[in-house]
């Protein structure tokens, strides 16, 4: 009796585990798929909502120590017009690359929308400096494209809870997003000043902006 009772409840075991071996192997692809459905496609970085998560969170746990950078690709219809989309979507993609690089392992890196981004990395206050300038110096960098490369010039604003006077992730974009725009085209980052924060904006990005217009609806 022995004898037959080991191989039925090892038979019996074994059933049991197929199924759910089947069902660990469907929640492990479903949990990928719902990550990457936060990611953009394009560039691999967090979608918005998913980067204004993380970012915060970031935030509140080490406020002492992150600074904030908004990224926004110069000339960038005409590198389209020029080169074609196929090119223009090679830029943004190193641009997202860039970003998630310099970032880092403990940061958090998105795209805004179209041809804008943001950052945030875990710096010390006495390296953001250097830091800063070795990510205005990558975002120069020609882009590989074909038998040659692309010109890339992206204007870049860095605002940190220090300078600002506050962790609310909207106030620091708002304050990056300014210093950004007052540095367009100059090939420096800007670090963003308290009154920066003060520019009437929506979702942390300046009115008049792509994708900042609130839509109203009238009844008839």
């Amino acid at each position: 009796m022995t004898t037959l009772a080991l191989p039925r409840k090892t038979l019996h075991i074994t059933a049991m585990a197929v199924p759910l071996a089947g069902w660990t192997l469907h929640t492990t692809v479903l949990r990928r798929r719902l990550v990457q459905a936060r990611r953009d496609p394009l560039t691999s970085t967090w979608r918005r909502e998913e980067f204004t998560d993380r970012a915060q969170r970031l935030l509140e746990r080490h406020p002492d120590e992150v600074v904030l950078v908004l990224a926004d690709a110069d000339h960038f219809k005409q590198l389209n017009d020029r080169h074609g989309h196929a090119a223009g979507d090679t830029a943004l993609a190193a641009i997202g690359s860039r970003l998630t690089e310099w970032a880092g392992r403990h940061g958090v890196a998105g795209r805004l929308g179209g041809d804008e981004f943001a950052a945030l990395a875990r710096v010390e206050p006495r390296h953001q400096g250097l830091r800063l300038e070795h990510l205005a110096r990558l975002m120069t960098r020609p882009v590989p494209y074909g038998d040659g490369l692309l010109p890339l010039t992206v204007s870049l604003g860095a605002a940190t809870p220090a300078a600002i006077g506050t962790t609310d992730l909207p106030t620091l974009m708002r304050a990056a997003d300014t210093a950004m725009y007052e540095g367009k085209h100059t090939g420096h980052i800007v670090h963003a000043r308290p009154d920066h924060a003060h520019t009437p904006s929506v979702n942390g990005r300046r009115q008049g902006r792509p994708g900042t217009t609130i839509r109203t609806t009238t009844g008839r």
